[in-house]
């Protein structure tokens, strides 16, 4: 495990102190699991950018559903005669 150094600033600091002794976590537990949800919000982020720019593409190329056969997919949904999705 490696070791890094942090300077906090006192707006933060002083209130990781405070959770830290509410939560009787220690400041580095807190630090550590911020830093980890902060790198799967950012890989989320990035996986829905590319996901963007997929579907960009698929309009571009004019790769397209018609709205029709996506909201009869949709309604479909729970019923008995569910539908398979719409197929470009």
């Amino acid at each position: 495990m490696g070791v890094t150094s942090v300077r906090l600033q006192p707006e933060i600091e002083n209130p990781l102190e405070k959770l830290a002794t509410k939560l009787d976590r220690s400041k580095n537990y807190l630090i550590n699991q911020a830093i980890k949800e902060f790198i799967a919000r950012r890989a989320l982020d990035e996986a829905r950018w590319d996901e963007t720019l997929e579907a960009l593409d698929s309009v571009k190329s004019n790769k397209l559903l018609e709205e029709q056969s996506v909201n009869e997919w949709l309604e479909s949904w729970g019923s008995d005669n569910e539908l398979s999705p719409p197929e470009i």
